[in-house]
């Protein structure tokens, strides 16, 4: 029987998650999340087990609006073509199983700079700070993982108007882990 652990950066995007479904905060950034989420596998039994990384996400195209399930992870924050000619594999890119079509940019970065917006729009849809730490520490040890992702702003100056657009986005991500676990 499938189970299922939800990873956020912060409260306020599990706030509504079903009861009975364990939730790990990971707080802001890559790093913590990946060290956050391998803390939490290394605790559990990770058989049959589904993280689900729900959480919020700035679109870096226009028209971009609601729910995404990415198909892939970038880590826009590592020098990649640098260390592929010292002949190492950065792993910037991560596929996810299940997912809908798009890219997630995750970064230590929080975009607001649209310079930075419309690069980063040349390889991906939405960007975060925490997918790709999660998805990392899933893929070490071999568990699945969903990227659950809904858009808050457009990744420009109204990201910093973010706080205020958490509580509506929790409120479509709990209902979607409501539907996919069939847990209420």
């Amino acid at each position: 029987m499938t189970r299922y652990l939800v990873v956020s950066a912060i409260a306020g995007e599990a706030k509504y998650v079903p009861e009975g479904i364990p939730v790990v905060l990971t707080g802001v950034g890559k790093t913590a999340a990946a060290v956050a989420t391998a803390k939490a596998l290394a605790a559990t039994d990770t058989t049959e087990l589904v993280v689900l990384n729900v959480g919020t996400t700035g679109a870096l195209r226009d028209g971009l609006a609601g729910l995404f399930l990415p198909s892939e992870v970038i880590n826009h924050d590592v020098n990649a073509d640098a260390v592929r000619a010292i002949g190492l594999d950065p792993k910037e890119s991560l596929p996810i199983e299940g997912g809908d079509g798009t890219v997630l940019a995750s970064g230590d970065v929080f975009v607001t700079d649209p310079v930075v917006r419309d690069r980063l729009a040349e390889r991906a849809h939405l960007v975060d700070m925490e997918a790709y730490g999660v998805a990392y520490a899933c893929r070490e040890f071999g568990v699945p993982v969903r990227l659950v992702k809904y858009v808050s702003d457009s990744a420009d100056d109204s990201a910093l108007d973010w706080p205020a657009q958490v509580d509506a986005a929790a409120k479509v991500l709990a209902e979607w882990v409501r539907q996919e676990t069939g847990i209420s």
